[in-house]
């Protein structure tokens, strides 16, 4: 689903001013932001404290201010790359202690349940020039934003949002009989939640067209990066999931690299195109066991005293599995590298894990790595 509608030039003023109405009083935001903090019991999942930070920077970033709603692995990286080229970066997260964490980093986080949006929260968002969307599907709820579409929109409509991107999967396309898909082809998901999840990048597209913001879809294949490889799951020699093991049996799977997400959405926001859907993969799928098989010797070869056999995924098994959810797909990016001009870091999963290996210490990691 493409929509042509190009996003209109706004004005964007000197200074910013956002009104928050969490008590009975209003509080408001000019040239100097302050902090307001709202703290309520721990126990009541509802309230939540809420942090306006003091950064200066922000009316010197007057353009570069992105609001990542449902900070993930994903987001994570992508807020610490935009911070590190001095964007400010606020976003939300549903866990005290991941808060904390990302706080750390330098991000700006609040508490958010996507269930309830808390206008709140809400209204911090609308300070954002840029907004990234990373919010799982739900069974039987789909995306927990959009049935609060309208109440989006009163928060989107203003001066100031320029650019929107909604991260799906290619698991809309369904099982392709390992025949190639480009962002032409015909999504066909197979279970609820890939339904689901087309449903969710149409009314993304949908809102983004009704408030004439420059709105894209990414459709990612399957996500690696430090922490989260092959070569990781070998090393904590965890038992293998029912979901991995169908995975083995798969002939294709299409993945990349965070660090090639991170460079894709950079591309985006420097060269929007309202209504388009991207491919995010890279150029070599392929099954897990070639992949598993591949990390296996990374390991051998730098640790050959301390990892004589590395663990690599089933495949003998006795039982026959259905074909993964996800279905067999040698998913096209030429879209992602023609009207982007995504370069790609990591071309295939082999380099993609040994730059990860190569990353870790020269000591056996730990299972908590």
């Amino acid at each position: 689903m493409d929509i042509s509608r190009m996003s209109s030039v706004r004005f964007r003023p000197d200074y910013f001013r956002c009104r928050l109405n969490p008590v009975s009083e209003n509080f408001s935001i000019g040239r100097k932001p302050s902090t307001l903090r709202l703290c309520s019991a721990a126990a009541d999942p509802i309230q939540f404290t809420i942090e306006i930070e003091n950064n200066n920077n922000i009316k010197n970033n007057d353009n570069n201010r992105m609001f990542i709603l449902g900070i993930g692995y994903v987001g994570e990286f992508f807020a610490q790359d935009l911070i590190n080229q001095g964007w400010v970066v606020s976003g939300t997260c549903t866990s005290v202690d991941k808060k904390d964490r990302l706080k750390k980093l330098g991000l700006n986080v609040h508490l958010f349940d996507a269930n309830h949006p808390q206008t709140e929260v809400l209204n911090i968002l609308n300070r954002h020039t840029h907004l990234l969307v990373s919010i799982p599907t739900y069974k039987d709820i789909g995306d927990p934003m959009l049935p609060h579409v309208e109440l989006l929109k009163k928060n989107l409509s203003n001066e100031h949002l320029q650019w929107l991107c909604y991260l799906s999967t290619t698991s809309v396309y369904g099982d392709c009989g390992g025949a190639w898909v480009d962002e032409k082809y015909q999504p066909n998901p197979s279970n609820e939640l890939s339904k689901l999840r087309l449903a969710a990048e149409e009314g993304w597209l949908s809102l983004g067209h009704d408030l004439g913001v420059a709105t894209h879809v990414f459709r990612l294949g399957g996500i690696y990066g430090p922490r989260r490889s092959a070569i990781d799951t070998i090393i904590k020699k965890g038992p293998t999931s029912d979901l991995q093991r169908v995975r083995s049996f798969k002939k294709y799977t299409s993945r990349i690299h965070v660090a090639d997400i991170c460079n894709a959405l950079k591309s985006c926001i420097h060269k929007p195109s309202p209504g388009k859907i991207y491919n995010i993969v890279d150029d070599d799928p392929a099954p897990r066991t070639e992949v598993f098989s591949f990390a296996s010797t990374l390991i051998n070869e730098k640790w050959p005293s301390r990892m004589k056999e590395a663990a690599s995924p089933a495949t003998n098994e006795s039982v026959t599995y259905e074909r993964s959810s996800r279905g067999d797909k040698r998913v096209v990016n030429e879209r992602m590298k023609k009207e982007l001009g995504v370069s790609l870091i990591h071309p295939s999963y082999r380099s993609g894990l040994q730059s990860i290996c190569d990353q870790l210490d020269d000591s056996l990691p730990s299972s908590s790595c």
